[in-house]
């Protein structure tokens, strides 16, 4: 079939043009950052928080100054299937939903033999079983639409590469990659598209690093030598939101400085026993 075809475009395709994007967990770090990409790009945006209501309204008005709509509200999402409903109300007070960023998330920093079984559902509740409910809210609004759209999960290199001390982290990010190219394949005649975004070391509040300038920062284990900047995770958000990607689907996108090519490297010099301690990490 000639690319002049007047058949239907399942992929979205340049017809694509979002108005409005919800962004879990944009209080601060990579969903404030992902907020404000996007209402650069012309979006209005439904914002989240959980903890940070002051952080949250903050990204409000950084949306507003930039000319678009911004709505917020509080999403606890250990309230399965609850925070669902939060969805929802974003989606009926921007008037739709056409980009859908999964961004907040949890972890905890225990060795698999000490981790409490709650503490295991409460990261694997957050991470995974939370993402699935949300994701599925927004994937039935685009549908009935039928105008196309974007989901992007935000992930972690730990949806590709084990670390010590995060055993409930790891598995609810690797069933998080994988619930995302599941649902690219089911969503793809909808013309939706599903994506992952795996940053590595960015510095935000997660990181203890209170979204600081990364570059003064030095990481020798990091083949770019740093930390990440939020905004360089966002700006990859951004392009799998806009019409640009409508052929990019079940990818993720690794954005971690080349972190995870360095297992090799690592595995022949580290020199003690250390990594094997959560503590240590």
């Amino acid at each position: 079939m000639s690319p002049d075809s007047n058949s239907a475009d399942t992929s979205g395709g340049t017809h694509f043009a979002p108005k409005t994007a919800i962004v879990t967990g944009s209080d601060s770090g990579i969903g404030e950052a992902t907020a404000v990409a996007l209402a650069r790009a012309g979006l209005d945006v439904g914002i989240t928080w959980h903890s940070d209501e002051a952080g949250a309204q903050s990204t409000a008005e950084k949306v507003r100054s930039l000319g678009q709509h911004a709505v917020v509200e509080h999403l606890d999402l250990t309230d399965v299937p609850g925070c669902g409903d939060v969805i929802d109300r974003l989606a009926e007070q921007l008037g739709g939903v056409d980009v859908f960023v999964n961004n907040a998330g949890t972890g905890a920093a225990v060795s698999l033999l000490d981790m409490a079984y709650d503490d295991w559902r409460r990261v694997v509740v957050t991470d995974l079983d939370a993402a699935f409910v949300c994701i599925q809210r927004a994937a039935r609004r685009m549908v009935a639409a039928g105008r196309g759209g974007r989901i992007i999960a935000t992930t972690s290199v730990h949806e590709h590469a084990p670390r010590v001390g995060s055993s409930a982290y790891d598995a609810a990010k690797h069933g998080l990659g994988g619930l995302v190219k599941t649902a690219a394949i089911e969503l793809g005649q909808h013309g939706i598209t599903v994506n992952s975004v795996a940053p590595g070391e960015i510095a935000t509040p997660m990181t203890g690093q209170e979204d600081e300038n990364p570059r003064g920062t030095q990481r020798p284990g990091i083949p770019l030598g740093r930390p990440g900047d939020a905004r360089e995770v966002a700006s990859v958000i951004a392009f799998l939101a806009s019409e640009h990607s409508a052929y990019v689907t079940g990818a993720s996108f690794v954005v971690d400085g080349g972190m995870l090519q360095m297992g090799p490297q690592g595995g022949s010099h580290i020199l003690s026993d250390d990594w094997r301690s959560p503590e240590k990490q």
